[in-house]
């Protein structure tokens, strides 16, 4: 496998302001991620603006499943263009502002089914942004790190995104959510405590989103012509494609085989509350408590893993947090008791972290310079290729045994599919 990571080099790693600026976005972006996505706005959707949470959830479901499609189909062909042109922080900054403005329209959705139509709209093309946005911002780790400390950068950076998912949740919980009268006198008529959430959310990634384009610079273009023809770039993209499959064979492998178990990260967290409700007897307060500490924890276990990715390589890390995953996993599926789901669900959120954060610099480092837009769009979109296995495994086992708690054992499935795939990929040249 080449190694390329030629954008910075250890003799001219970039400053602490360049990089706490970067890390700074991704700690604004958890508040789509965290409170529209996951935890908050999402449920007022479908429970209080939706005629009934199964009409709510289906078209919601819908919506997310549209966005998909569109991620999966221009991720690759966005992060080129980005690249030939260098314009990747243009896009970023644009790709930013349609998810602030689309979370901040999110404030007139009132609670009516008359205003669902609208919520999804918003919340689906936010998503398609956001992703697009990832795909550049993932792109600019190479201009804030060198060979030497990229795996501590990444791992700083994934931290950032779950502390400030974890304060961002903390914030609106205690001053809109819970109390009957919230901050500035805010409450829950016509959901104006929640669509204030959303207000919040916007503010709160458009201000911790601008040190970056103040202080990391634009990244180079790449050299390729930029195609005034939009659909021209998918055959250069083929072309590209057919390059990698004659000699970057292994970069190909490792993209499908961190899809695999990328989708079973995904899934943990996903139904990870569910679970909990359900199977473990928790209730909704001590779903979102598990949630704020399972997101510390994660942050955690991301520092931790960065440090180790450059001592001993992103492949030892991606292994050992999925062979942690794996065991974790399966004693959930055997052991009873809440205490049981708190130890095991928590650890499960420590090594999670690593693995997304490794999974990252993996690709970081073997990537051909100027090319970071187009490798990370490759990235979303074979993430996005198998995103329905996770679910599919969680809900196929739960209607084969009969339980919620063998879910869990369909989760494991994809995380043991995913270490099995990675393993043969070899480690980037100068990382173990």
């Amino acid at each position: 496998m080449r190694s390329y990571f030629a954008v910075t080099t250890a003799e001219r790693a970039p400053g602490r302001r360049r990089v706490l600026s970067w890390a700074f976005w991704d700690w604004g972006s958890s508040a789509f991620n965290a409170i529209v996505l996951t935890f908050v706005f999402t449920v007022y959707l479908t429970k209080a603006v939706a005629p009934d949470p199964d009409t709510g959830s289906a078209q919601l479901g819908v919506g997310l499943t549209i966005a998909g499609v569109c991620i999966a189909l221009l991720a690759p062909v966005t992060g080129q263009r980005s690249d030939a042109g260098g314009r990747r922080k243009l896009l970023l900054g644009a790709h930013t502002a349609v998810v602030v403005l689309s979370m901040a329209g999110l404030f007139f959705v009132r609670d009516s089914p008359s205003y669902l139509l609208l919520g999804i709209v918003l919340i689906t093309v936010g998503s398609v942004f956001a992703e697009f946005a990832t795909v550049n911002y993932n792109a600019m780790l190479v201009q804030v790190s060198s060979g030497r400390n990229v795996g501590r950068i990444s791992g700083f950076g994934w931290s950032m995104g779950y502390f400030g998912g974890l304060i961002a949740l903390t914030i609106v919980l205690f001053a809109f959510v819970q109390p009957d009268v919230g901050l500035f006198g805010v409450t829950s008529q016509d959901g104006l405590n929640i669509r204030v959430v959303a207000l919040f959310s916007a503010v709160w990634f458009a201000l911790f989103a601008l040190p970056l384009f103040l202080f990391v610079p634009e990244a180079p273009a790449s050299g390729e012509p930029l195609r005034r023809n939009f659909f021209a770039s998918y055959v250069a993209l083929g072309k590209r494609l057919a390059d990698m499959w004659r000699n970057e064979r292994q970069t190909l492998w490792f993209l499908v085989a961190s899809a695999l178990y990328r989708d079973g990260l995904a899934a943990i967290f996903t139904f990870g509350g569910v679970v909990a409700a359900g199977t473990f007897g928790f209730s909704s307060s001590e779903v979102v408590i598990f949630a704020i500490a399972a997101n510390l924890t994660a942050g955690l276990g991301a520092l931790a893993g960065g440090r180790l990715d450059d001592r001993a390589g992103p492949k030892a890390v991606i292994v050992v947090s999925l062979a942690g995953l794996i065991v974790l996993g399966a004693a959930l599926v055997v052991l009873p008791g809440k205490a049981t789901f708190w130890v095991c669900g928590l650890a499960l959120a420590t090594f999670v972290g690593p693995a997304q954060s490794a999974s990252r610099t993996f690709l970081a480092r073997v990537v051909a310079p100027e090319r970071e837009g187009e490798a990370f769009g490759l990235y979303a979109t074979t993430g996005r290729a198998v995103s329905f296995l996770g679910p599919l495994m969680f809900s196929g086992f739960i209607a084969l045994f009969g339980t919620q708690r063998a879910g869990m054992a369909g989760i494991v499935v994809v995380l043991v599919a995913g270490l099995a795939a990675v393993l043969p990929v070899r480690a980037p040249k100068g990382a173990r």
